[in-house]
């Protein structure tokens, strides 16, 4: 690093400033959207600094006060509970298949990379959860959906944990009467903290942004999810944007729209940004041991 030129050093920082700003700005501009007034955007188009400020957007979401709280409740217990189970499951199915010693070892990750690449679709999926398991509008259908598709990080796990673990330090484990629970706990997840952190934090953000699952099968609006319920609320004022007559132009004109969406966006997506820096160090160490070692 002594001998590293000068010029090299300043470019290499200002294309690193660049693509930040690059990342950062489309932020500045939703929160700058979301706090301008409908009419000056339609007028003047968007802009970094509000030209009218207004928290109109914010004020109209929140007329439904009670199902916005609600719903982040429920969010936060969907993301909580299955990115804990989740992350369970996939620890405890990565941490066999990383050892040689497994029977069948090599059967099993081709039935976990086999659903990898294949997927039943929509309508099997809908029955094994709506009729054999019975979850349809239960909070627990939000949770097992996620569960049940982590054969990617099943995989980024065991390639994890096949260079990272000491065979030697776990054979003197097991010569100290260790059992395997107890070798797992402490001496596997101590070793495993950056990889925990990243597919914890693929698993929250999964969590956190998915609509899709509550669209299928969640019609208790108790139940929405705080995506799912922003999701309907942009279906609600898109409903009445293509169905308003002539004669309700002006209350269309009261309506903020355009602001509502970016409103929307910056209520969905604030706690995820704010969860990001509490994983940011262990998540390039993560990525970075997975793809060298695999």
């Amino acid at each position: 690093m002594k001998n590293e030129s000068p010029v090299l050093t300043w470019f290499s920082h200002s294309v690193l400033i660049l693509f930040s700003l690059a990342c950062i700005i489309p932020f500045i501009l939703l929160i700058s959207a979301s706090l301008t007034d409908q009419n000056s955007i339609v007028a003047n188009g968007y802009s970094l600094v509000p030209e009218v400020f207004s928290t109109e957007a914010y004020e109209y979401l929140f007329m439904r006060g009670t199902d916005i709280v609600r719903s982040y409740g429920v969010s936060i217990f969907v993301t909580v509970v299955g990115t804990t189970v989740g992350l369970s499951i996939t620890l405890l199915m990565a941490y066999p298949l990383a050892r040689s010693e497994t029977p069948h070892r090599g059967f099993i990750l081709f039935l976990v990379f086999f659903s990898m690449l294949f997927h039943g679709g929509m309508i099997p999926s809908y029955l094994v959860y709506a009729q054999l398991l019975d979850l349809k509008n239960t909070i627990w259908v939000l949770i097992v959906a996620g569960v049940l598709t982590n054969g990617y990080y099943i995989m980024m796990m065991r390639i994890f944990l096949h260079g990272s673990m000491s065979k030697d330090l776990i054979e003197s484990a097991q010569l100290d009467g260790a059992s395997e629970y107890r070798i797992l706990w402490s001496i596997i997840i101590p070793t495993s903290t950056p990889i925990l952190a990243v597919i914890g934090l693929f698993s929250a953000i999964w969590y956190w942004n998915d609509w899709q699952t509550g669209m299928i099968y969640i019609t208790n609006p108790d139940l929405y999810s705080i995506q799912n319920l922003l999701q309907r609320i942009m279906q609600d004022i898109q409903f009445i944007q293509s169905n308003m007559s002539a004669s309700g132009s002006e209350a269309m004109a009261k309506m903020p729209s355009d602001t509502a969406k970016m409103a929307m966006a910056v209520l969905g997506s604030l706690p995820i940004l704010l969860a990001y820096p509490f994983f940011q160090k262990f998540f390039i160490k993560g990525i970075m041991f997975g793809a060298v070692k695999g």
